[in-house]
């Protein structure tokens, strides 16, 4: 089993609330039989709007290159509770993400596949404005001491005790743990009268 108690990388700033899973990943990229190559496709719709504009998407900004750690406001992963949308993110390079709040099967659906949410309310403006300032910089979040260093300073976050205690001991991995337990589960089997 995979413990996860810190993530270290390169923050990526996505500024706005309501950011919903059809703009993580468009739907026209739901057809796959596995979530390979769904990383490549993260926010396509709102990357080609925005170069339509003139400007950069975050996604596709080469200053945020190889970031892990992605950075948003409110209510992120709202929407349609499709799974595909933390797993582009997962196969973008997405470690872990700090919100101000988030949709709950979004959060859990992260959970599932070992990405930590937490939420930071109060200083989210703060960390997105030092992202943007030193965007070649790395950033630490803990599980263990629910706090995001950049630099100098430190924040405090949250994570829900069940979560963290998951990311902590490892089984939010489920698969780990029926494997752990394959003794236990084929003996079960053994045991069932049909």
């Amino acid at each position: 089993m995979r413990t996860i108690e810190q993530v270290t990388g390169k923050g990526l700033p996505l500024r706005g609330n309501d950011i919903d899973t059809d703009r993580i990943i468009p739907a026209r990229f739901l057809k796959c039989v596995t979530f390979e190559g769904l990383g490549e496709h993260a926010f396509e719709d709102d990357i080609e709007e925005i170069r339509k504009q003139g400007g950069t998407h975050p996604f596709r900004d080469a200053k945020y290159k190889g970031a892990g750690i992605l950075v948003s406001n409110r209510n992120f992963g709202c929407g349609s509770s499709r799974e595909h949308a933390p797993q582009a993110l997962l196969r973008f390079g997405i470690k872990a993400i700090i919100a101000e709040s988030y949709s709950e099967i979004f959060f859990g659906n992260c959970v599932s596949i070992g990405i930590p949410c937490f939420t930071a309310n109060e200083n989210i403006e703060e960390i997105l404005e030092w992202i943007e300032k030193n965007p070649s910089m790395k950033l630490m979040v803990s599980v263990k001491e629910l706090k995001a260093t950049l630099g100098e300073k430190s924040f405090e976050m949250k994570l829900a005790d069940g979560p963290r205690g998951q990311f902590l001991d490892g089984s939010w991995h489920a698969r780990s743990i029926l494997l752990l337990n394959k003794d236990k589960i084929e003996n079960l089997e053994k045991a069932l009268p049909y």
